[in-house]
């Protein structure tokens, strides 16, 4: 199970990172168009085309990397609160009777809705200039099978957790800037604050929320 957990996350960090490039590209884009159509007067008739479908690209392709790093959203204001164990049967529960159901409906009907679009080479109907978008339309299916492989992990992650009462960690590869700069703020307030307490050296905050279930 930890060597497929592996293979899982290593297989939709990629993917993610690789697809992460597609903010370049829309904010060049977005950027040109701008400046030709406010100085020149000369709006493009594809950069809205391009925005929107590199935009869902990204947000499609990203999602299984983001579930990996356990960066979705979550009401955890009682989540939380639990131990590790029941949070591992709660979450299994919740995959096979949400997660998977969902998912494979969007590969399903990503087929069905990517094959139509094939079928006919379909063209954007928002600009005059045709931009093909029936090769994006077949993202809906990638997206969809890399969050099913990642699900599968997901659950391997959950039953280890009942085996060993402790969760298996996700890999730290990106941190948020305002979460640095936080426990930055928490290291000041500790060293020269009213209540100051000893810190070792070299010593630095971890940021794990499964930490402080256990």
């Amino acid at each position: 199970m930890h060597g497929y957990i592996r293979f899982a996350d290593d297989l939709s960090a990629w993917f993610g990172k690789v697809f992460a490039w597609c903010i370049i590209v829309m904010a060049f884009g977005i950027g040109y168009e701008v400046v030709v159509r406010y100085a020149f007067n000369a709006p493009t008739p594809w950069a809205f085309d391009m925005s929107y479908m590199l935009y869902g690209t990204l947000f499609m392709m990203a999602g299984a990397y983001s579930l990996s790093r356990d960066g979705h959203v979550r009401g955890d204001f009682i989540y939380r609160l639990w131990p590790p164990r029941t949070q591992a049967a709660v979450e299994l529960v919740l995959y096979f009777l949400f997660f998977f159901p969902g998912v494979l409906a969007l590969v399903f009907a990503g087929w069905k809705y990517a094959a139509r679009s094939w079928s006919y080479l379909e063209v954007s109907s928002n600009s005059p200039a045709g931009i093909p978008i029936f090769q994006f339309k077949s993202v809906i299916i990638a997206a969809g099978i890399l969050l099913f492989l990642q699900g599968i992990a997901q659950v391997f992650r959950c039953i280890i957790c009942l085996r060993t009462g402790e969760w298996v960690r996700a890999a730290d590869d990106v941190e948020e800037t305002e979460k640095i700069l936080m426990q930055a703020k928490t290291l000041d307030v500790l060293k020269h604050g009213s209540e100051a307490t000893d810190i070792p050296s070299g010593y630095e905050p971890t940021d794990n929320k499964r930490d402080d279930d256990q």
